[in-house]
């Protein structure tokens, strides 16, 4: 059974008198930092001066007096606690050549997910700490509901434990971005790491805009009108799975029309068959292996990206994205 904790498990009072460096300001950087300083943290934000980012991270600043921005080295040297939350592509060039260099001895190296440490593109000293923090749900989520006094669930796991108290910190810095309010749960980087590459890959992105292509090719090929096509097979996808997130299969089902419940229980094992889950299994094994690991840092490797961005721009000439682009100008819920 996984172990959970809350607010009343961690001690925040760890941090005090410490340095979180937050190396990156994107979706998870801007949540983690503005939460942990408004929770009380000292905080500096590393980035590459004149990014994207900047001005936005030194507007917060000028309202938050423990809140400083500095270019990455020197928030890494400042920092006791570094938070990598950069894209897994650069966080090895940007830790081996930005971030190692300026860590001390009982320093802490924290990630919001596994795939580096895992997969050893980065091997750490041995005398860091070196633990993840991980949110279960995108960073304006995260900021948005520490805001309302609320929480995002968040995991935990320690890759190296040279202070004996890494569990400990990890803790504190999950109470400091507010998961302890919704519960904290405890796992490993390679559990971590994996799951998460298998959920993304075979369920949440390739498999189910892949399902939904398929369906809205069907129906399209039959003769159907795409604009019919996209409302079954894709604009109405939101509903269900709206559904399933705040009440689980029951909920839905129990949402739904009987003919749509029947028509789950008979096609549903038809589409995913024993050969869909073989392949599955096969998905599985290549991450658990490495292989993807290598595959997509190969492919990421020098900026060529070639194939990666040849695949984006065969999807975006699919029709169902100009089908989909008409259809969602006539929903004015959509243009918040």
């Amino acid at each position: 059974m996984i172990k959970k904790y809350y607010d009343s498990d961690c001690n925040l009072g760890l941090l005090d008198g410490k340095t979180v460096a937050v190396i990156g300001f994107g979706s998870q950087g801007h949540a983690h930092a503005m939460n942990l300083a408004e929770s009380g943290v000292n905080v500096v934000v590393g980035l590459r001066k004149g990014s994207g980012h900047w001005e936005k991270a030194s507007r917060f600043a000028d309202t938050c007096p423990n809140f400083k921005v500095m270019e990455i080295e020197e928030a890494a040297k400042a920092g006791d606690v570094v938070m990598m939350l950069v894209p897994d592509e650069l966080a090895a060039d940007i830790y081996n050549q930005q971030i190692a260099p300026n860590m001390k001895e009982g320093d802490i190296l924290c990630w919001a997910h596994g795939f580096n440490i895992h997969f050893n593109l980065v091997k750490p000293a041995a005398n860091l700490d070196v633990i993840m923090i991980a949110p279960k749900g995108p960073g304006h989520t995260v900021r948005s509901q520490y805001l309302e006094g609320k929480g995002v669930p968040s995991l935990i796991a320690v890759a190296q434990d040279y202070s004996g108290r890494a569990k400990d910190y990890a803790l504190a810095y999950a109470c400091g971005i507010g998961a302890g309010r919704a519960g904290i749960l405890e796992t490993s980087f390679r559990e971590e790491t994996e799951t998460d590459l298998f959920g993304e890959q075979a369920v949440l992105c390739g498999g189910v805009c892949e399902l939904m292509h398929a369906g809205f090719d069907t129906l399209v090929a039959a003769g159907y009108e795409p604009e019919m096509a996209y409302f079954e097979c894709i604009h109405e996808m939101k509903l269900i799975v709206d559904l399933i997130n705040e009440g689980g299969f029951g909920k839905m089902r129990y949402s739904i029309s009987n003919t749509a419940e029947y028509g789950d229980y008979r096609t549903g094992k038809r589409l995913i068959t024993e050969e869909t889950r073989a392949e599955m299994k096969k998905v599985l094994s290549e991450i658990q292996d490495g292989t993807f690991a290598s595959e997509f840092m190969q492919e990421m490797s020098g900026g060529r990206r070639a194939k990666f961005l040849a695949t984006r721009r065969l999807q975006a000439a699919h029709p169902v994205e100009k089908v989909g682009a008409e259809l969602r100008q006539m929903m004015s819920w959509l243009k918040k």
